[in-house]
C-alpha cells in the first residue's frame, strides 16, 4: 500500500471518529430537519455512548458483584462477532463472568429457548438482540421475572418500558450513517448528477433513519444532485433487478444509493453486466465483494459502516451500571464511519476489530 495513502485515510477515519464520538447531532446541518437527527424506536433522544462512564465506586461495586452475563443474539455474522467480542471482552474487564451465549438464527422458537437455557445458569444480565418484538416479550419473560438486567441492541420487545423491564438500547448512529453516505456519493459525482435511491421499504426504524437522512442531506445540501429514481426494497435478492430497471429508464444516472450491503451486492452485478464502469454505489455495512470493487477503483464509492466492536463495549459498559443501580440514558449510539479505498485497512479494524480479509488486503499489495 502506498504509505502517503495510507496516513490519509487514518487521519480521515480518526477526523470522521471524532467529529461525532461526543455528539449525537454533529451532522443536523439543516435545522428543523428530523430526519438529521437520530431517535429511538419510540423518539427517544440519542446519547453518545463515549458519554458512559462507571465511576469508581460503582466499578468497585461491579467487580465485588461477581455478576454473570449472557450475551444472545440474533444470528452470526461479522457484525455479531465484533459487537460480541466487544461486549465480552469489557465484561471480563469489569469482573463480569460470561456464563451464556446464543444464536437464534431468525428463529422465535430458539430465540426463547436461548433465553430459557440461559436464565438456567442464573445470569444477572442478559445482552442481545430480541428480533421479532411480539414473539421475544415473551421469551424474555421469564428473564423480567426473575429481574434480569437486560440491555438491547437495536430493537426492543414489545410493551417493554425502558427502566422497567429493560435498561437500554444501544444503537448506531442511523442519521450519521445516511449522512456520510451522501457525502460520499457527492463526493464521487463531484456533487452533480443524477441519483437513484433504493431505500428499505418496511417499518423499521433503524434502516428508515438511515434511508431517510440520506435522502434529506443529497435535497438540502446538494442543488445540483437530483434524486430522480426511487425504489423500495423488501427482499434484499431484488436489488440487481431493481437496478437494471433503473438503468433502462434512465441510463445517465450517476450514482445510486442502497439501503445496505447485501443488495449493494446486487446492484454492483447489473452494473457490471451492463458494462457500466462510472455510476457510483454507495451503502451501508460492510461487504468483502463491495470492499474488493472499491479498491480496485470500481464501482463502489465508499461503505459507511458502524463501529461494531465499540457497541457491544458501550452494551457492556450499561449492563453495568444497571447492575449497581445506576441510571442509564433510554437510547444510546455508537458512532458511524465512512471506509474508502484510501482508509479500508483502519475501517475494518476499527468497525469490526479484525484484520482487513486477505482478498482484500491482495488488491492493497
Amino acid at each position: 500500500m502506498n504509505t502517503k495513502r495510507k496516513l490519509t485515510g487514518l487521519a480521515v477515519l480518526i477526523l470522521t471518529l471524532t467529529s461525532i464520538t461526543g455528539t449525537v447531532q454533529s451532522g443536523n446541518a439543516v435545522p428543523g430537519s428530523s430526519a438529521m437527527v437520530t431517535k429511538g424506536p419510540n423518539g427517544e433522544a440519542a446519547t453518545a455512548c463515549s458519554t458512559l462512564k462507571l465511576t469508581s465506586a460503582q466499578a468497585k461495586s461491579v467487580r465485588a458483584g461477581k455478576f454473570k452475563a449472557a450475551l444472545l443474539w440474533h444470528t452470526s455474522s461479522d457484525f455479531v462477532t465484533a459487537v460480541n467480542s466487544g461486549a465480552a471482552s469489557k465484561l471480563k474487564r469489569m469482573g463480569i463472568k460470561v456464563v451464556a451465549t446464543g444464536d437464534a438464527q431468525f428463529d422465535t422458537a430458539k430465540q426463547k429457548a436461548n433465553v430459557e437455557n440461559a436464565m438456567a445458569k442464573k445470569p444477572s444480565l442478559i445482552l442481545g438482540l430480541p428480533f421479532d418484538g411480539v414473539a421475544a416479550a415473551s421469551a424474555y419473560k421469564s428473564a423480567v421475572a426473575a429481574k434480569t438486567k437486560l440491555v438491547f441492541l437495536s430493537n426492543v420487545p414489545s410493551n417493554y418500558t425502558y427502566g422497567k423491564e429493560y435498561v437500554t438500547i444501544v444503537t448506531d448512529d442511523l442519521a450519521q450513517m445516511g449522512i456520510k453516505a451522501a457525502d460520499s456519493l457527492a463526493t464521487a459525482m463531484g456533487a452533480k448528477g443524477e441519483v437513484g435511491y433504493i431505500f428499505h421499504d418496511a417499518a423499521y426504524y433503524v434502516t428508515n433513519q438511515r434511508d431517510q437522512a440520506f435522502k434529506a442531506r443529497i435535497e438540502s445540501k446538494y442543488p445540483n444532485m437530483k434524486i430522480v429514481t426511487e425504489q423500495g426494497l423488501t427482499d434484499p435478492a431484488k436489488g440487481q433487478e431493481i437496478a437494471q430497471a433503473m438503468l433502462v429508464k434512465y441510463p445517465a444516472i450517476g450514482g445510486i444509493y442502497v439501503t445496505w450491503a447485501q443488495p449493494a451486492e446486487g446492484v454492483l452485478a447489473a452494473l457490471k453486466a451492463a458494462g457500466n464502469r462510472t455510476t457510483k454505489i454507495v451503502t451501508l455495512d460492510l461487504s468483502e465483494p463491495l470492499a474488493v470493487d472499491m479498491v480496485r477503483n470500481g464501482n463502489v464509492a465508499s461503505l459507511t459502516a458502524d463501529a461494531a466492536y465499540s457497541l457491544g463495549e458501550c452494551m457492556a459498559i450499561a449492563g453495568a451500571i444497571g447492575l449497581v443501580g445506576g441510571k442509564v440514558n433510554p437510547f444510546l449510539i455508537a458512532p458511524a464511519l465512512t471506509v474508502t479505498a484510501s482508509n479500508i485497512e483502519e475501517g475494518w479494524r476499527l468497525s469490526l476489530n479484525r484484520a482487513l480479509p486477505a482478498i482484500i488486503k491482495k488488491e492493497l499489495d
